[in-house]
């Protein structure tokens, strides 16, 4: 079958395989391309006729990842300049009512795209959710601060794609009364500045951050440090106008340069504390305070404003930095004397080591090392920004700890997503051949039920009991403020060092 519907830009045409409708490629806003790489979204220009919507459409301009992450989770490079637009999935566009889920993407919000496999929404819809996958502006074109062009731009597609999704999503089935927004890594960094963006109000209901931080925020200064560095990377000034001189080639060869100088030589004086610090050495372009959309990192503007959160899960994986370190041959590097340089390099005092070491006795340097990253760039983070949430609003918390079967991986970043979608068929090059599909229906179906009713079948974390779900295979249990310890000594290391 290949129905069509119709929303405010034309017609469309879309596809149904097996009881799922699914709509590609839709634009929600204008190629932004040429000068207007770098101003606001404006609306997608309306067609004639009725426009083929089956093939997935473009994806910003990236480079690949290296090797051995694109062995894990492959690369996106879709060309074309209608780059922002979005994917939905529907068990029935003739329906009416039925709860609404957007999925921002991660990437370090230099790459990714919505049109990656384990992103596929057919699960979602055949459990009665209309699916949305949106794409944003991404690294120098999304989020490098420039003079002459509004600050996260990136952040501006999104909300502009919420609008769309407003307006558009009843020819699909939707409720758009009834949306939860949901996102991975930069994916849920994007949910949780959303959250506390005062644009946003009414645009969705409940939010999901997966593997995300409350702390993600670059100071203004910081970040025209970084646009400094890119700009003389091209010899040119770091201004929208010299910028919009310039090709995707040009902006990926700059932006490429440039992550990699900051991951050899993590130093806030050259990048700014706050881009080292709240980007975990791993990013350099990430959201801005702007003092418009993003007014702080959003934990302390969530904390400021109470009224402004909504029903939320937030979780990590127990070994998210593994991802980073292991598949790159870093991991092999820490020793035990390059342990205390490697720490004090990223602000955290070395005694610190001692408290993740007497928990882990058999752990390696490198083991320590990523169990302290993961919780400095993701864990106590998302804990903070559960805790400012769950003072108005139910918040349930989780870790997903199934181990890959792939060596030294662990529990690793992204791990979760093929659960959550319940598409595991996709996802071996991470999972490994037999992931175990008793715990893909578990998480599946508490996103479901959290995007129908806000139910998620474990209890709230307060700040009073922290409970923590800990997604496992061959059982999943439910546990009161996990490694405590661990925490509290990280947090208290900054005021050491």
């Amino acid at each position: 079958m290949e129905p069509i519907v119709t929303i405010a830009s034309g017609a469309i045409r879309g596809r149904t395989e097996a009881g799922v409708t699914r709509f590609l490629g839709v634009p929600f806003a204008a190629a932004p391309v040429g000068p207007k790489r770098f101003q606001l979204p404006e609306p997608a220009p309306a067609w004639d006729g009725v426009r083929e919507a089956t093939e997935n459409g473009a994806t910003c301009a990236q480079t690949p990842y290296p090797a051995p992450i694109h062995a894990l989770i492959g690369s996106d490079g879709i060309p074309g300049d209608e780059y922002l637009n979005a994917n939905v999935w529907t068990p029935d566009p003739g329906a009416e009512g039925l709860p609404v889920l957007v999925w921002i993407h991660g990437g370090a919000f230099a790459r990714g795209s919505n049109a990656r496999a384990i992103y596929d929404g057919t699960a979602f819809a055949r459990d009665g959710v209309v699916m949305v996958g949106i794409n944003y502006r991404l690294g120098i074109s999304g989020f490098a601060e420039l003079e002459g062009a509004p600050s996260n731009r990136g952040l501006h597609d999104q909300i502009f794609a919420l609008r769309w999704v407003r307006e558009n999503i009843a020819p699909f089935g939707g409720d758009p009364d009834n949306v939860t927004i949901f996102g991975e890594s930069a994916g849920a960094m994007s949910v949780a500045s959303l959250i506390a963006a005062p644009q946003t109000a009414g645009l969705f209901r409940r939010a999901i951050m997966q593997s995300g931080n409350g702390a993600v925020a670059a100071d203004a200064d910081d970040a025209r440090k970084v646009s400094a560095e890119l700009a003389a990377t091209l010899g040119i000034s770091p201004t929208a106008a010299d910028f919009g001189k310039l090709g995707p080639d040009e902006l990926r060869t700059a932006q490429n340069a440039v992550a990699l100088a900051l991951m050899q030589d993590p130093d806030p004086q050259r990048w700014g504390a706050s881009v080292i610090q709240n980007g975990g050495g791993l990013m350099c372009l990430f959201p801005v305070i702007d003092n418009d959309i993003v007014e702080g990192p959003p934990t302390e503007v969530l904390r400021t404003h109470p009224d402004r959160a909504v029903p939320l899960i937030a979780g990590t994986t127990a070994d998210e930095f593994r991802f980073f370190t292991v598949p790159a041959g870093l991991a092999a590097a820490i020793t035990a004397d390059a342990l205390p340089f490697v720490l004090t390099r990223y602000g955290i005092d070395p005694a610190v080591a001692q408290t993740y070491s007497t928990q882990r006795p058999d752990a390696t340097p490198a083991e320590v090392f990523n169990a302290i990253m993961t919780d400095l760039s993701f864990r106590a983070g998302t804990f903070d920004f559960a805790e400012a949430n769950a003072t108005t609003e139910p918040t349930h918390v989780y870790e997903f700890a199934w181990p890959t079967d792939l060596p030294d991986l662990g529990a690793c970043h992204v791990l979760e997503v093929p659960f959550v979608f319940d598409a595991l068929a996709h996802a071996h090059s991470i999972t490994g051949p037999t992931p175990p599909q008793a715990l893909a229906d578990e998480i599946h179906a508490a996103w479901v039920g959290f995007a129908t009713d806000g139910t998620t079948g474990w209890p709230q974390f307060t700040a009073a009991e922290k409970n923590v779900r800990i997604f496992d295979s061959p059982e999943s249990t439910t546990v009161t403020d996990p490694r405590a310890d661990e925490l509290a000594a990280l947090r208290q290391s900054f005021t050491r060092a």
